[in-house]
């Protein structure tokens, strides 16, 4: 059964008048999660897209820079775009129920910002309204105000990124420690790392964007080193 049938049916069982935040009480354990973590990432990109004040049934399309919508499961991402936005649930409530299903680690927390990240730059901008969105969410999640900036260093372009800020390193950490860190933020962006933790296959391209990014951050470390 394919990831979308699975979405379709974790929809189907939700009771009249039940709200999308209930589902998130309902799949904690593999290989439910990789449905709560798909169904996660479009629901609060659904609710954040109300923070920029532009919503359009277009913004559908822009879960397809994360996911692989095959043809014909269109209708199954829209309807959890569409509960989602309908919901009377708030996002801080969906974000807490989240917490909650992935509370023994913050990894795939960490990776569902990635691809809110994902989203909220999809059109090209990066709305104050989106910012503030982000930086509860990663709040509710645990997230410290550093793991906020060393993600949002890796997708906002503001500037040219800091190369210490994108790996989460301070410039006076001798380099060895810092190629500790460059090395596990690339042994964690494995495919098989990520499916570990409830990321779904279709959504491994969200490890694309760092993989460049930790890889650009550490040259530009060694290159800096070696001025």
């Amino acid at each position: 059964m394919s990831l979308w049938s699975r979405i379709a049916d974790a929809l189907s069982a939700l009771a009249k008048g039940e709200g999308l935040a209930a589902v998130f009480d309902r799949l904690r354990t593999a290989p439910e999660r990789t449905v709560a973590f798909t169904i996660a990432v479009i629901a609060l990109g659904a609710k954040m897209a109300k923070a920029d004040g532009r919503v359009t049934r277009d913004e559908v399309a822009a879960f397809r820079e994360v996911f692989t919508i095959p043809p014909g499961e269109e209708a199954n991402a829209a309807r959890v775009f569409d509960l989602a936005r309908q919901d009377v649930a708030g996002f801080e409530d969906y974000a807490r129920r989240i917490r909650r299903m992935f509370r023994e680690t913050e990894a795939p927390l960490c990776d569902l910002m990635e691809g809110l990240f994902f989203i909220a730059l999809a059109d090209g901008d990066y709305h104050p309204d989106e910012d503030a969105f982000l930086a509860r969410v990663a709040e509710i999640f645990g997230l410290t105000d550093r793991q906020f900036r060393t993600l949002r260093a890796r997708f906002v372009p503001d500037a040219v990124p800091d190369p210490y800020a994108v790996l989460g390193v301070d410039p006076e950490d001798d380099l060895d420690a810092i190629r500790k860190v460059w090395r596990a933020e690339v042994r964690e962006t494995h495919p098989d790392r990520m499916q570990a933790r409830g990321v779904p296959e279709e959504a491994i391209k969200l490890a694309e964007r760092r993989l460049v990014a930790v890889n650009q951050a550490w040259e530009a470390i060694v290159a800096e080193r070696a001025a």
